[in-house]
């Protein structure tokens, strides 16, 4: 009873259902005339030996054949009567010597193109098509009879893989009308059914023999193309050594997987995993035994990623990666922990002069968040946790864990890269004194304000690092826009927008400042989704964009702009105010007006000592 809950299986049921009984109101199992009849039995034999030249078309797994070619031509001649009869037939015989195949299958593919027969043949007829004869005057019927089949079939076939939850209804359709494989041989099966259809018209019987030949010859073309397509594919995207995925096309793989699995709101974790001391297993057994070692820890490594449905790669060298969609980092750490101990407990020729006397690994685990930015930033979590790993005396695995002391070993050097970033800021001074200027509150701001927060040390260098940067892509916007007193048109304004992005290329530029790039091009983004670049929402804004979104608004409200009045601080702690929850992540709204008051408070009373003073 509970696979009937299923989604998917529902869907089944009723597809079979709708399509049986469309069968049974439109069929007319009419064998009255010979000749009818001969016609008939010479399609299903022409059906029945085209479906042992199938030709793989996507998702994974799936294939057609050019039998769609002649069930159209047969609605073109013989009408929907006809056509469901043969199809009938064929679908019994089928049943019968493909008994390895389970009988819903059967069934089911029986409904579905009963019903695609169906609404083709009423699609020809509505449209004038006229049974019986080909005219070609007139080919708009039969275009569009064709196209509604392959639509129809396609969103059926679609809705079924999204139930299963194999990946986003969206992905399946791109990857269908995307692959040109698949579009080639698909749209010339339903092509060929007009040229068989004209065959059949004017050289009855010895028509049919022709197309069949043609078709034969086609199936065998496409199957060979499809091959060596895959043969190429699968050399770009796998490793030669372990047959594993390869590094670029796991970050693929990985970049669907996240945006899926933020779509969707379900778990996704990614391990990094580094084989244990593996330069010393080469340095005693030699490399090409090293490799047999890499060779033989990837099998193992991909038998019990898939028996859980994982995606694993060769990231580099002896280290290897994890893709484990539907799965929180508890049970990611549960999976590593359990294959672990089973690779410590193989055998593999020369370990036992490895320090532990056994293989082992050292892996990291980051689970993807809401907030998470890009793939980078999950892989580079994945590895701290890794390396923390390997300095705790390797042969574990840990979680990435944002408030350990261990991501400070590949954080930002905060001293070194300010001073970089000062450098590159003084660019402002020939062309935009104002925004360098605004650029250093900031940076004082971040470096207060990420004080009282509770945040890692690296969140902290890497706030206060992006607030001293975030505005650098203005160095590309016109100075006589970023210098205008009056509001700015549409198009300045558009322009004005850009500068997020092009401070994302500019920081992109150097690798060491990766991290810096969601707070340069996200700061602009609204808690409400109507900020930009993309309209982010929430918590799909990465929390340290959240804070600096506040911080750079304060500062653009309490300084002198070209385009408009100054804001006291009182006016602009009300204006944050009224804008948390919309504008602003509200939680970090009281914590900051807090910080900013004791600031102005103490400014202030400087200001009356010195004035004291001057008595």
């Amino acid at each position: 009873m509970d696979s009937l809950r299923k989604p998917s299986n529902l869907y089944l049921i009723v597809l079979s259902v709708l399509g049986c009984i469309l069968f049974s109101i439109y069929a007319l199992f009419n064998f009255n005339s010979t000749s009818e009849t001969v016609i008939k039995f010479a399609f299903i034999g022409s059906i029945l030996l085209l479906n042992h030249f199938t030709i793989p078309i996507p998702p994974e797994g799936n294939s057609t054949s050019m039998d769609s070619a002649v069930y159209m031509a047969s609605i073109f001649l013989f009408g929907q009567g006809f056509t469901l009869d043969i199809l009938f037939i064929n679908c019994i015989i089928y049943a019968m010597y493909q008994r390895k195949i389970a009988w819903w299958k059967h069934l089911f593919n029986f409904a579905l193109y009963s019903i695609m027969i169906i609404f083709s043949y009423h699609i020809f007829i509505m449209l004038g098509g006229k049974i019986g004869e080909i005219s070609t005057d007139d080919l708009l019927p039969y275009f569009l009879s064709l196209s509604s089949y392959f639509i129809l079939n396609i969103t059926l076939i679609g809705i079924y893989f999204f139930l299963l939850e194999k990946e986003n209804i969206g992905q399946i359709f791109s990857r269908m009308l995307k692959d040109r494989s698949f579009l080639v041989s698909y749209l010339s099966t339903l092509l060929m059914s007009i040229v068989f259809a004209i065959l059949i018209y004017s050289k009855n019987i010895f028509g049919l023999f022709l197309f069949v030949c043609i078709a034969i010859l086609l199936s065998v073309a496409f199957n060979e193309h499809f091959r060596l397509f895959q043969e190429t594919l699968n050399k770009a995207n796998k490793d030669s050594l372990t047959g594993l995925n390869n590094h670029g096309y796991f970050k693929e793989i990985l970049e669907k997987e996240v945006a899926f699995a933020k779509d969707t709101d379900k778990p996704l974790s990614v391990v990094i995993l580094d084989i244990d001391d593996f330069k010393k297993y080469n340095d005693l057994n030699g490399h090409i035994q090293g490799d047999h070692l890499l060779q033989e820890f990837g099998a193992l490594l991909k038998t019990e990623a898939e028996a859980a449905n994982f995606i694993v790669a060769r990231y580099g060298g002896e280290e290897f990666s994890i893709i484990m969609p539907n799965t929180d980092h508890h049970t990611a750490y549960s999976f590593m922990n359990d294959f672990r101990k089973k690779v410590n407990d193989t055998y593999y020729k020369g370990v036992e002069r490895l320090p532990y006397g056994c293989l082992s690994f050292s892996s990291g685990i980051a689970e993807c968040e809401k907030a998470t930015y890009s793939i980078s930033e999950l892989l580079n979590k994945a590895d701290q946790a890794m390396y923390a790993a390997k300095n705790q005396g390797k042969n574990l695995v840990k979680i990435f864990n944002g408030q350990s002391d261990y991501s400070l070993h590949h954080s930002l050097s905060l001293e070194k890269d300010l001073e970089e970033m000062e450098y590159q800021l003084r660019i402002f001074l020939s062309k935009d004194v104002y925004t360098y200027r605004h650029s250093k509150r900031v940076y004082q701001y971040a470096v207060d304000f990420s004080r009282i927060l509770k945040l890692s040390e690296y969140e902290r260098k890497t706030l206060i690092l992006g607030a001293l940067v975030h505005d650098i892509g203005k160095i590309e916007v016109p100075r006589d826009i970023l210098n205008k007193k009056g509001k700015l048109d549409p198009d300045e304004w558009e322009m004005v927008k850009k500068h997020v992005t092009w401070g994302k290329e500019i920081v992109s530029t150097n690798k060491k400042l990766e991290d810096l790039i969601p707070l340069v091009e996200l700061h602009h983004e609204r808690y409400d989704g109507n900020g930009y670049p993309y309209g982010l929402k929430g918590k799909s804004i990465p929390k340290l964009a959240r804070i600096l979104c506040i911080i750079d608004s304060f500062d653009a409200m309490t300084t002198e702009r070209p385009y408009q009045r100054t804001k006291t601080f009182q006016e602009a702690f009300a204006e944050l105010r009224q804008c948390a929850g919309k504008q602003f992540d509200p939680q970090f709204i009281e914590p900051f007006i807090s910080m900013a008051k004791q600031q102005d408070t103490a400014e202030a009373t400087g200001k009356v000592l010195i004035a004291g003073d001057a008595h």
